[in-house]
């Protein structure tokens, strides 16, 4: 591990190295059950979407919020495109960066931030190159992340689990985060942040990144292609008995 970085670790206040949350047994155990009845539907394991150096994934992710898969995709290539690497973009002019990424959600908001997370990864590294991360747990190394301005939990996991790292962390995106709602995994008024812990929780602590990336995907899958943010198509959804919010919906004239 870089110095810098050691140094940055250890002046991690406790509480942002916890990872931890109660673990609710009934919340486990049908956590458990939706990935069993979900994995044989979308075919796990399922494959990864992409091999990107952490540092990429980290770019990549900051393009993903809110924005559509094929959107982010073209904005990351057209990056790599104009520029020969991660150090060119912090010297590159935010006007410049805003217009070679104005196919995502608020390019005006992620053209500063990805420049200055990049910058901010190179002052404490020395260097943009997050590959020692390997060498610490997931606790540690999403703190490391996080505590950096504009990296949240969504972010800080998927650098850990969609990269060449393949460390065993969990995001949850808009379509995990509803599904979750809906069965009761998580409540009503928990925004998505707070629910990496609760969702994490209630998997169990041995499970590999395949694992985890798997329930990820399936949970995501589902929301993208039955439980729709509008009109969730509960008459073909394989979890409809243990869905509250579909014995809701049915109750009503």
């Amino acid at each position: 591990m870089p110095i810098a970085a050691d140094r940055a670790v250890a002046a991690l206040p406790a509480r942002r190295r916890s990872t931890s949350a109660p673990i609710d047994p009934d919340a486990a155990a049908k956590a458990l059950a939706v990935h069993a009845r979900l994995c044989p539907v979308y075919g796990c394991p399922i494959p990864y979407f992409h091999s990107l150096d952490p540092l990429s994934e980290l770019v990549s992710s900051l393009l993903s919020h809110r924005t559509r898969n094929a959107e982010s995709g073209r904005a990351f290539k057209a990056l790599r495109a104009r520029y020969p690497d991660w150090d060119a973009v912090i010297d590159a002019k935010v006007p410049e960066i805003q217009a070679i990424i104005a196919g995502v959600t608020w390019p005006e908001l992620k053209a500063p931030r990805i420049r200055d997370v990049l910058g901010a990864v190179r002052a404490r590294c020395g260097t943009l190159d997050l590959a020692f991360l390997a060498g610490m747990d997931v606790g540690t190394a999403r703190a490391w992340l996080e505590a950096i301005p504009g990296i949240g939990p969504k972010t800080s996991a998927a650098v850990l689990a969609f990269s060449t790292l393949r460390m065993p962390a969990l995001p949850v995106d808009s379509h995990h985060h509803r599904v979750a709602q809906r069965l009761g995994l998580i409540g009503p008024r928990i925004d998505v942040g707070p629910s990496h812990a609760i969702l994490r929780a209630q998997l169990p602590a041995d499970w590999s990144a395949q694992d985890l990336y798997d329930n990820h995907e399936i949970l995501m899958l589902h929301g993208q292609q039955v439980c729709h943010h509008r009109r969730p198509a509960c008459g073909r959804c394989v979890l409809v008995d243990l869905c509250p919010s579909a014995a809701l919906s049915a109750r009503e004239p």
